[in-house]
């Protein structure tokens, strides 16, 4: 039996709506669009919401995986939403953003698991929203360089993609993600002169040697830009939180990935991939 430990009194969120959060909600929903915000029970979706703000999930709401640390849903998806891409950019100008993230779920069901979507869609925000700068947090795409390409020929500002967890624990967190073909695509986009993004949780039982050989290995991908934030278990089926990690521990983290030579860190509990990403560029 998994024991349970308590949450600390610095993860207490306090929830706030106003006209803003009101407005995002409105868009979203009228738009028929999904967010990571709400599939993935982000503690920050009223802030971020509050301040007009919203992380737009693309390819549907049902991922082909099942990670152990994902809340969205899991099973067959439908068919990719033609519309959605438009849709996406109307809402995007709606919203007036400056700085304009999208992720989606993995689509393992299709010929090129969702890498046309993805284009059509950076290239719809694009043609509606031109000083809109763009940031795309992609799945792996199995290592296939060819799709990678496809996603990119779109130019999108910033390219992300998450490690999630350290080597040792990636088998038992990721349903069919590895930790060498995540670093194969970290380095690919690299390669390509992409402004690389990756983003770690913890609390999941690493150590902080191995979260500093995480930093090392994505280092020599040619990442730029790193995130770390506590992970938090987003409902009873996930697994269960191994430790929560102190402010002080992140901002030493945050200390020694800059040493390291990373551009940019955010390391704080309640970061996430898209939080305040903004000002990682």
């Amino acid at each position: 039996m998994t024991q349970y430990v308590r949450k600390p009194e610095w993860l207490k969120i306090r929830l706030s709506g106003n006209k803003h959060f009101n407005q995002t909600k409105e868009i979203v929903e009228s738009h028929c669009l999904h967010t990571i915000c709400k599939s993935g029970k982000c503690p920050n979706m009223h802030e971020c919401w509050s301040q007009g703000t919203a992380t737009f999930m693309i390819g549907g709401e049902i991922c082909t995986r099942s990670c152990r640390f994902c809340n969205t849903l899991t099973g067959k998806p439908l068919p990719v939403d033609k519309g959605e891409p438009q849709r996406v950019s109307e809402s995007i100008r709606l919203m007036k953003l400056n700085h304009a993230v999208i992720t989606s779920v993995d689509r393992d069901d299709l010929p090129d698991l969702g890498a046309t979507h993805w284009a059509e869609t950076i290239r719809a925000i694009r043609a509606l929203n031109p000083e809109t700068t763009i940031e795309v947090l992609i799945p792996d795409f199995q290592g296939r360089n060819h799709l990678l390409d496809i996603v990119l020929e779109a130019q999108p500002d910033i390219v992300s993609h998450n490690m999630e967890t350290v080597h040792r624990l990636t088998p038992g967190i990721r349903s069919a993600a590895r930790y060498d073909i995540s670093l194969a695509v970290l380095d690919y986009l690299s390669g390509q002169g992409c402004v690389t993004k990756t983003g770690i949780m913890v609390g999941l039982g690493e150590t902080t040697r191995e979260v500093y050989e995480l930093m090392d290995d994505v280092l020599r991908c040619g990442v730029s830009l790193l995130t770390i934030g506590q992970y938090l278990q987003p409902s009873r089926k996930n697994i269960a939180v191994s430790e929560y990690i102190t402010p002080g521990q992140f901002e030493e983290y945050k200390i020694v990935a800059l040493e390291k030579g990373f551009r940019k860190v955010e390391s704080s509990p309640l970061v996430r991939s898209s939080y305040h990403a903004e000002k990682l560029l």
